[in-house]
């Protein structure tokens, strides 16, 4: 049973860990590749040290974990999340939504800020005061000249909320959201009411737009997809629900009698597309790693051959950060002999299609091959103090959705009409000023430090795991409420998650991990709600390596 002995154990461990990484230059990992498709040249070669091998340990090297069992008396059972298993489900797996249009997908609540939440320190909890500032009766709208005369002072109200951010920032652990940024350069073009309304590459009779910077932030991602230039087209959306809204609208216009296929762990946005668009779609079960099922999508696929394919590919999953093999994907199709014209497939990279183009062997995303729209958030790995993202598709498909506006003098083709110019500045600073090498050492960061995260975890006697191509760690549920909310972490059943971005230190995961450990002394371990829940899956043999085992029996998912 784990005591207090195991926090200092722990602690001791850190403070050793510290004393060698300050003594020794940490090499990554993970070899980077350049953004061109024809270079693979580096100008060193990627080393690993003892250190590094012990802070960032890969599923090669988990076999040399060690294995925790603990005392079920010392575990406290979660009530209420005792998950309910539709009759239907029991008898077929995959979700059919042709009739069925109750919510789907998994849930990815919007974080309540995007502000500076970069270095090692954590900002004390809002007082009293500051949160009486807060209050619905303090912020609420004068209607009324007495009333105005009791408000409280607008720069008060504004001082308490400035505190608040700084707080909640410096603990943002489990949505995708990289905090560290600046953007103090800018700050002049907040005066001006940029709209980008229209397409982005008709310009309109409003000249206050940005549409020089959006086409730059087009081309940028049109490039890393490798797409010929005259070949696609894209916008600056408002968030990657748009991207995926749009990507979706043309698959439908090009089939619209086809079926959408996607893996119940996808992300809400793309069921949501379908219910907006009437389409038929189903719902396929997943791996334990959070993957498609790959043999029941060929199943399904084969079982309405009369019906023409549209697939979401998800480059990496809400919870898990699970990444669906493409190519996969494409060789079921041709050993199905489903021809080009019959099948239509988008990729949804809100995250992890921003940094997959910098990591070393991974599985390459491009319009080279038979792929018709990729959508990202821009927001998440980039930066920025507004929800926004990039959508880019092929031209062709595009056509399909045009309409001439002559209020606009220029076309709609895009999901909004009036669009944020500002966002696409933003974009375009962050891209410049981040360059290559600026994306590609977010990117190391995130990867090293993502395995530093599940190292401590599995070492301090957590559940925890991490898909090969992700930053995010996956981990039993505390059982405090308090500390998921002061930690924001995003949950589902019995498993919540860390999305480690550049503003996560790993001076802030060593206090994250030893508050965990406070909890679990406190209140105990996470019990799987019943047998095929998130928690039990995480133990199966098929993520690979050594895992702490859930509290109770471990069966194989």
């Amino acid at each position: 049973m784990f005591t207090r002995a195991v926090r200092n154990s722990f602690i001791r461990t850190l403070k050793s860990k510290q004393t060698a990484v300050s003594s020794t230059c940490l090499q990554t990992n993970f070899a980077l590749r350049s953004v061109s498709s024809r270079s693979n040249d580096f100008s060193a070669t990627p080393h690993t040290s003892n250190v590094t091998k012990n802070l960032s340990r890969s599923k090669s090297t988990a076999a040399d974990d060690e294995v925790t069992t603990v005392d079920d008396d010392f575990v406290l059972h979660l009530t209420g999340l005792q998950a309910e298993v539709a009759e239907e489900d029991l008898i077929d797996p995959v979700r059919d939504y042709t009739s069925d249009k109750t919510k789907s997908g998994t849930p990815s609540p919007w974080a309540v800020f995007d502000a500076w939440g970069a270095g090692d320190e954590i900002h004390a909890p809002l007082n009293p005061h500051d949160e009486s500032k807060l209050s619905v009766a303090s912020v609420r709208i004068p209607t009324s000249e007495e009333e105005r005369e009791n408000a409280t002072d607008e720069t008060e109200i504004l001082s308490a909320y400035d505190n608040l951010l700084k707080s909640r920032s410096s603990v943002h652990f489990g949505y995708p959201y990289n905090l560290m940024y600046n953007h103090e350069e800018l700050y002049q073009f907040m005066k001006y009411s940029i709209n980008n309304l229209g397409d982005p590459f008709v310009p309109s009779n409003y000249g206050v737009h940005s549409r020089q910077f959006e086409c730059s932030v087009i081309d940028f991602f049109a490039d890393l997809w490798n797409i010929d230039p005259g070949e696609y087209w894209g916008y600056v959306t408002t968030c990657g629900t748009e991207g995926n809204l749009h990507g979706i609208l043309l698959a439908r216009e090009c089939h619209p009698d086809g079926i959408l296929y996607s893996s119940k762990e996808t992300h809400y946005s793309i069921f949501k597309a379908a219910r907006y668009y009437r389409m038929d779609a189903k719902a396929i079960p997943t791996l334990p790693m959070g993957e498609i099922d790959y043999d029941i999508l060929a199943a399904e696929i084969d079982a309405n051959r009369d019906r023409p394919v549209i697939i979401n590919v998800n480059i990496g999953t809400t919870v898990k950060g699970a990444v669906d093999n493409l190519d996969r994907i494409l060789r079921i199709l041709n050993n199905l002999n489903i021809p080009r014209e019959r099948f239509h497939i988008h990729c949804d990279g809100a995250l992890f299609a921003m940094m997959m183009p910098f990591v070393d062997f991974a599985p390459e995303i491009t319009f080279k091959k038979p792929i018709d729209s990729i959508a990202v958030s821009g927001h998440k790995m980039l930066g920025c103090p507004m929800p926004c993202g990039i959508t880019i598709a092929r031209k062709e498909h595009v056509k399909k959705v045009e309409q001439r506006i002559d209020y606009l003098n220029s076309v709609d083709t895009t999901i909004m009409g009036s669009r944020n110019g500002q966002a696409a500045l933003y974009l375009w600073y962050s891209l410049r000023k981040k360059g290559i090498s600026g994306i590609k050492r977010d990117v190391v960061h995130c990867m090293e430090t993502a395995q530093y995260l599940r190292s401590a975890l599995t070492d301090s006697g957590f559940t925890a795991r991490l898909n090969d191509l992700s930053c995010t760690v996956v981990l039993e549920r505390p059982m405090d409420d308090a500390l998921i909310k002061r930690w924001q972490l995003a949950c589902e059943e019995d498993i919540a998650h860390v999305v480690v971005m550049p503003n996560v230190t790993r001076s802030k995961i060593d206090k994250f991990v030893l508050e965990l450990i406070e909890c679990r002394e406190k209140f105990g371990r996470m019990k799987p709600a019943r047998d095929e829940s998130p928690l039990n899956k995480l133990a199966c043999s098929s993520w690979g390596g050594n895992v702490v085992a859930p509290v109770g029996d471990f069966k194989s998912a």
